[in-house]
């Protein structure tokens, strides 16, 4: 019996409607969603640490427990089974290699991805989608979702034609905010929603930026919060070391600690 074979017989006992386990019974494709999402997240943060590696094959394993659930539940249901989903991507891969699994030419990375836009876009048209825009999914992260958005607009030409026309709107859109908070008199809220929307033109054209300097922005925005992280368990590291808690600390001592952690001078706990 393969791991595949014994992973699908677990799931299915698992599932059984008389004999298996009631939390596994009790799943639908609604209450599933947060776990994929969470999966998903555990297996981007084993990725950065591959030298982990068991660790990296149990969350490679709780994705694909996700994808056996679903495909068991679908079975059940009468819908599909896990060999239509393996078949499906599996077909999907030779249809879209043809300069492996046919004989189309294809010596550069630029024409695989040019040949595979182009078979892609005519899968679609015959599922008749109607805008460039249509594909992306709606439960994609904010930023994530931004970026793919504006990727697909940019394939029919609507594009800045480099880097300085997103950085230019960054700095209107940044105006705008300010010319937001500054209009309240400073007793009274701000509009949240106008804010919002100030803000989230701001954070799009961050993101545009991001993608013509070919940076991914989500992995960016990251990569500064674990920085941001790092730093600060170094200032609540070094107020211990000094005896102190951070509530009781003036922000200027707060800071004149983080001065330190940028520059390396202390570590986190």
């Amino acid at each position: 019996m393969t791991g595949i074979e014994r992973l699908h017989e677990i799931m299915t006992r698992l599932r059984n409607p008389e004999t298996g386990c009631p939390w596994d019974r009790e799943q639908t494709l609604e209450s599933l969603k947060p776990c994929v999402l969470e999966e998903c997240y555990e297996l981007l943060a084993a990725m950065d640490r591959p030298e982990d590696k068991a660790n990296h094959i149990e969350e490679l394993g709780d994705v694909l427990l996700q994808v056996m659930f679903q495909s068991v539940m679908a079975e059940q249901e009468g819908r599909f089974s896990f060999d239509d989903v393996a078949n499906a991507i599996a077909d999907k891969l030779v249809r879209r290699h043809p300069h492996v699994f046919g004989n189309v030419d294809a010596k550069d990375t630029a024409t695989v991805l040019r040949n595979w836009e182009q078979i892609k876009q005519s899968e679609h048209r015959k599922e008749a989608r109607h805008s460039a825009l249509d594909g992306v999914p709606a439960a994609l992260p904010g930023l994530i979702k931004a970026q793919r958005t504006q990727e697909k607009a940019a394939r029919v030409g609507f594009d800045w034609k480099d880097a300085k026309g997103p950085l230019a709107k960054i700095k209107e859109e940044l105006g705008e905010l300010e010319a937001e908070i500054a209009a309240r008199p400073s007793d009274r809220p701000c509009d949240s929603d106008r804010v919002k929307e100030e803000l989230g033109d701001l954070l799009f054209s961050a993101t545009n930026l991001a993608r013509h300097l070919k940076v991914d922005a989500e992995s960016a925005l990251a990569g500064t919060t674990e920085k941001f992280a790092r730093r600060f368990r170094a200032v609540e590291a070094g107020a211990k070391a000094e005896g102190r808690n951070l509530k009781d600390m003036t922000l200027a001592e707060m800071d004149a600690l983080w001065d330190k952690a940028k520059r390396g001078q202390m570590s986190p706990a």
